[in-house]
């Protein structure tokens, strides 16, 4: 028997579909109010389009009753009909918002609708035994509505009893979730997802009581010459949770510095920022923003900026990584895009271009504030650098569209506090350091290194940030300079070499021999080289590729067992080390010379272990004893 072709539609199972809503759909139970309080919004913005000549204060008032046990929230927006409730509660899915921005297409006054699958309103059977809708349709010769459902699948309708166009939604909140009729935790809600919506959000106590006090009548006394006094009750009133014109929705042109720094202690703590980027942006999508520069510690590695994502000023998350580019969630603000393709339960962005297209827009308006901060205040620029000098470095290794964005305001501060470009840096040393960056990662312990190539002018930038070794290997395998390498002053010797004749007779594998068996190092490499400053005897280098591996092992949590492998290198413009070359090897007083010269030259490097200071010391105190027994 041959099948007929038959069509319809899927049907969907209340039954079945209200447990999902209820457990899996919202990664947070508390997102309910901000559902129900964004559909209140949504029903304002309605009115406001039906109705544009209507100019009277609209908002959504959310009302706690702990006695009664009830959440209330009341908006004075378009309302419902008897006919729409059924389209738009009764069924799940269906979104009325959709449906109504069908009729406004093309109509450039249409507002912004925040809902769009239908399913929001069901989030109330997450906290609810028993949900109840009041609603009147603001439609000529409408009838009040009253709904009323205790698990969101069999539902009962009847005649309503509101006065007023707009819809209350009134929870009876299960015994569960109770902590939803304490006033603080609603408040703290409110605050958290819409405290910044785009109409006025209150808040009230139901059970809140009228407050009796005394006030002074003006320009009245008694007789004894006091203040005449009243009696005064004040009723309760409901507060006010948000801000319905935040400044990131404000021209950049018409804000004030005080007011971005304003914002940034409202959001974020006291401490206030170093300078900011404001996002103002309508084609080829609508975004809106501040992004914050914080001071960054040195441990940024387990700092965690702040950027709260918005949709239509209502909070969606933070540090939504397919937004916020990684090395961005470094910083602080806010972002708020209506476009953004959330998924149903608005926590999670869907795959989609757009979102791709909102993450490169961002990096390169960062990118653009910090070359135009470069370019026109290079000397406020430089006052930021320190602080943000980590950001920039994590930001060109993790993004080389940034990288290509900003190489070119990369500063390197150098050891005597002067800010310089790569560019900068290799015209001012191209005749003494050729491609190398001649660094320092901790002045102090290096100042004896660091001078002797300062004496030549050479400059040394400093490199102290944990980042920067990292850095380092970027730069020179990714950051397109060819042939260009970094070098810790204690690294090689190149840039302090000399051409003279002094010592040339001094013979290499000699002096050599001498070292090793003098420090019992078979395998040291000892150098002979003619170095700038006679007055050195001698430098210990460090292979530059090997010392950073270590340093990162050892950053890491790794162990990468790598002995030391340092280089002796003896200075033969030396008088010195002219004369010890000519000793008797076996001699004692030329085996302690040896292992002086040779930890001096580690010690102006870095400082020796604990057994290593007590023999240098132990040593010292014989050689002083020898020096004065000669004379």
């Amino acid at each position: 028997m041959a099948i007929e072709m038959e069509k319809g539609s899927v049907s969907i199972d209340a039954q079945n579909i209200m447990p999902v809503i209820k457990r899996w759909l919202y990664s947070d139970k508390d997102i309910f109010l901000r559902e129900v309080v964004s559909n209140g919004c949504d029903a304002i913005t309605k009115y406001r389009m039906t109705n544009p000549d209507d100019e009277s204060e609209m908002s959504v008032m959310v009302t706690v009753d702990k006695e009664n046990k009830t959440l209330t929230i009341s908006d004075t927006g378009i309302g419902m009909t008897e006919d729409e409730v059924k389209r738009y509660i009764n069924q799940v899915a269906f979104s009325g918002a959709s449906e109504f921005m069908k009729k406004f297409e093309g109509d450039e006054k249409k507002g912004d609708i925040i809902g769009h699958f239908g399913l929001g309103f069901y989030s109330v059977f997450m906290v609810s035994e028993n949900v109840e809708i009041e609603t009147l349709s603001c439609q000529e010769g409408a009838e009040p509505v009253h709904w009323e459902s205790k698990d969101g699948m069999d539902f009962a309708i009847s005649e309503g009893h509101r006065t007023a166009h707009g819809t209350s939604i009134i929870l009876h909140i299960s015994d569960e979730e109770k902590e939803f009729l304490e006033l603080y935790r609603v408040r703290e809600v409110l605050t958290r997802y819409c405290g910044y919506m785009a109409y006025p959000i209150y808040l009230m106590d139901a059970n809140a009581k009228p407050v009796e006090r005394e006030e002074e009548i003006p320009d009245e006394t008694n007789e004894d010459g006091t203040p005449k006094k009243r009696k005064v009750v004040d009723e309760p009133k409901p507060s006010l949770i948000n801000d319905t014109k935040p400044l990131w929705l404000k021209k950049p042109s018409e804000c004030e510095d005080k007011e971005y720094i304003d914002f940034y202690h409202k959001m974020f703590g006291w401490e206030d920022p170093l300078f900011w980027v404001h996002l103002n942006v309508d084609y080829p999508f609508n975004l809106k923003g501040i992004l914050y520069f914080p001071k960054l510690r040195n441990d940024f590695g387990k700092y965690e900026g702040q950027v709260k994502l918005f949709a239509g000023q209502v909070f969606v998350a933070d540090n939504v990584k397919e937004v916020i580019p990684e090395f961005l969630t470094l910083l602080k603000g806010v972002i708020d895009c209506p476009d953004l393709p959330l998924n149903v339960s608005r926590s999670f962005l869907q795959n989609d271009g757009t979102v791709k297209k909102l993450s490169a827009h961002i990096t390169k308006k960062v990118a653009d504030k910090l070359c135009g901060l470069f370019n026109t205040e290079r000397e406020t620029y430089q006052k930021y650098w320190d602080d943000i000098a980590p950001f920039v470095k994590f930001g060109a290794m993790r993004d080389q569209k940034f990288y290509e964005q900003v190489k070119k305001a990369i500063l390197y501060k150098t050891t005597d506090g002067r800010y310089l470009t790569l560019e900068e840096y290799k015209t001012a040393n191209a005749d003494k350091a050729d491609k190398k960056v001649y660094y320092t990662n901790d002045p102090k312990r290096q100042a004896a290194s660091v001078a002797l190539y300062t004496n030549r002018g050479i400059d040394v930038v400093v490199m102290d940030h944990i980042i920067d070794g990292n850095f380092q290997s970027f730069m020179e395998y990714s950051g397109g300079e060819e042939g260009l390498t970094f070098a810790r002053v204690d690294a090689d010797v190149s840039g302090l070499l000399e051409d003279s004749e002094e010592g040339k007779e001094l013979n290499q594998e000699t002096i050599q021999a001498m070292f090793r068996k003098a420090l019992g190092k078979d395998d040291l490499p000892v150098n002979l080289q003619s170095l700038s400053d006679a007055e050195l005897p001698a430098m210990v280098t460090e292979d530059e590729q090997i010392r950073r591996m270590k340093e990162m092992s050892r950053l890491y949590g790794q162990s990468f067992d790598m002995p030391d492998r340092f280089t002796l290198v003896l200075n033969r413009r030396n008088k010195a080390i002219q004369e010890l070359a000519a000793r008797d090897p076996e001699n004692e007083t030329t085996q302690l010379l040896c292992q002086q010269i040779y930890d001096l030259a580690r010690m102006s490097a870095q400082p020796l272990e604990a057994d290593e200071i007590t023999a240098f010391l132990k040593r010292s105190q014989k050689l002083v004893a020898m020096a004065v027994e000669k004379e």
